[in-house]
């Protein structure tokens, strides 16, 4: 019997336990999405207790304690820091086999070198030990990524993002790099006809632009797609259940955005084909600028609308959604590449069953000039788990080549979070060390360590240009 989480946790075989602790344990991190908040890493903030760094935002907690029977008091209620960290305590014992259960103990060995299987009989121990050192400078959040050894990361931001904390952040002596990722998806957001004017309505008041035409309102977003480039910027992100590639003319766009305008009431075929003409726009603007695009797709979001009210989005009560990806996918992709215009892309897709679609899909657009040039990415959301990374890897290496994979992100909100890069490269190494030992691969093992090392790495390093 193996020691719970010991130093060759996932790892079953000798040859998967040299190429992790040879070459995967020690290669840096380039973090290239997540959703963590610039202004705490330009303050270098230290959180006051665990239950703020660990269990604020963090819906995959929240869901895990909701099916425990934990009253939402305490989970994003007014109940203590003490009492959610005690509530997610007496959890984490019925987490067994959920990722939550690695990832809960990962982090506290991780970060602050605890040992013991959390439960409500330790928490108190446990919480005050944490909360001694997120108090030390080593703790703050910038210590925090430090200790991970997290050289790069992309942020998550609004076109309307002043962006003044990556200025901050830039101008200060942090050690790691920490750049925007263009994010327009409340610009393109048709199926909220008066959110969207409000949002446009914000964005002349920031550009100081009439918007009253379809033009205008590309010229005052390519303004701010150009601020994000002055600001470091070389990735877009994009949260979509599905790619939008509609048929449209340019009238029929500036006669729909003039109805918007209008607060008047649009078709749900003009509601896609506005939708269609706005990412293929941006698609456009990347290419341009030679940016990295990054399309999240599937996710079928806010399905409670009684706790919505209450809690709104991004709470946990999301799930994997069954929609047609593969026609509209292909025809996007198409467009672009027809007139060269196709900027180095990642696909993600968060229903396991397109993962051959996905894995089949980039093979159709790579075209030489970059290895790898359009990705799939790894395993995202509630496919961000052993089995999810697994089939996502297998899947690739099946179809295409997992050699020049840009490997692990954490889409995280959680500056605790970055253990899951180590999650991923364990399972990595474990998966070539069975193949070697079966002998289904050659045992080079200086040859099976780059490949390892690029992966985890290097092969970001170079596609993202960092």
């Amino acid at each position: 019997m193996k020691n719970f989480l010991d130093e060759n946790f996932l790892l079953q075989t000798e040859t998967a336990q040299t190429l992790y602790h040879e070459f995967a344990k020690d290669m840096p991190i380039i973090d290239y999405h997540n959703h963590l908040m610039p202004d705490q890493i330009a303050q270098d903030k230290n959180f006051e207790n665990i239950t703020q760094v660990w269990l604020y935002g963090d819906h995959y907690k929240w869901r895990a304690m909701r099916s425990n029977g934990v009253d939402e008091y305490y989970i994003t209620g007014a109940a203590s820091d003490w009492e959610k960290f005690e509530k997610w305590a007496e959890t984490v014992p019925y987490t067994l086999r959920n990722p939550l259960y690695h990832w809960t103990h990962l982090e506290l060995q991780r970060y602050f070198d605890i040992h013991e299987v959390l439960s409500s009989a330790n928490a108190k121990k446990i919480y005050d030990e944490c909360n001694a050192k997120l108090q030390t400078k080593e703790y703050s959040v910038q210590g925090l990524l430090r200790k991970m050894n997290v050289k790069t990361l992309c942020t998550t931001d609004d076109p309307l993002d002043s962006l003044e904390y990556h200025q901050q952040i830039k101008n200060s002596n942090a050690e790691v790099v920490v750049l925007p990722a263009f994010r327009p998806d409340k610009a393109m957001n048709a199926d909220d006809i008066a959110g969207l004017n409000t949002y446009i309505d914000k964005l002349a008041d920031l550009t100081g632009a009439a918007i009253y035409s379809y033009e205008t309102y590309l010229s005052a977003l390519k303004s701010r797609h150009d601020y994000f480039a002055a600001n470091g910027a070389s990735v877009s992100d994009h949260g979509l259940e599905q790619i939008y590639a509609e048929d449209y003319t340019e009238e029929e766009i500036k006669a729909i955005f003039l109805k918007i305008r209008s607060y008047e009431a649009i078709s749900l075929a003009e509601n896609l084909k506005f939708k269609s003409a706005m990412l293929f726009q941006f698609a456009l603007w990347d290419h341009e600028k030679g940016w990295v695009q990054q399309f999240h797709l599937g996710a079928l979001r806010n399905n409670n609308d009684r706790l919505l009210a209450s809690l709104g989005p991004d709470t946990g009560f999301d799930s994997i959604g069954d929609f047609p990806q593969g026609k509209a996918l292909s025809k996007f992709l198409n467009k672009l590449d027809l007139n060269n215009k196709l900027a180095k892309t990642i696909l993600y897709n968060l229903n396991p069953a397109d993962n051959e679609l996905m894995a089949t899909m980039i093979g159709n657009y790579q075209d030489g000039t970059v290895a790898g040039k359009v990705q799939w990415g790894s395993g995202w959301w509630f496919l961000d788990q052993k089995q999810g990374m697994i089939n996502q890897i297998n899947a690739l290496s099946n179809l295409g080549l997992l050699s020049q994979f840009v490997g692990m992100l954490t889409d995280s909100r959680s500056f605790l979070s970055y253990p899951r890069h180590e999650y991923f490269r364990r399972i990595l190494c474990d998966l070539f060390g069975t193949d070697v030992e079966n002998g289904e691969l050659p045992y080079n093992k200086e040859w099976l360590g780059q490949v390892i090392q690029n992966i985890c790495y290097h092969n970001a390093k170079t596609y993202f240009n960092f």
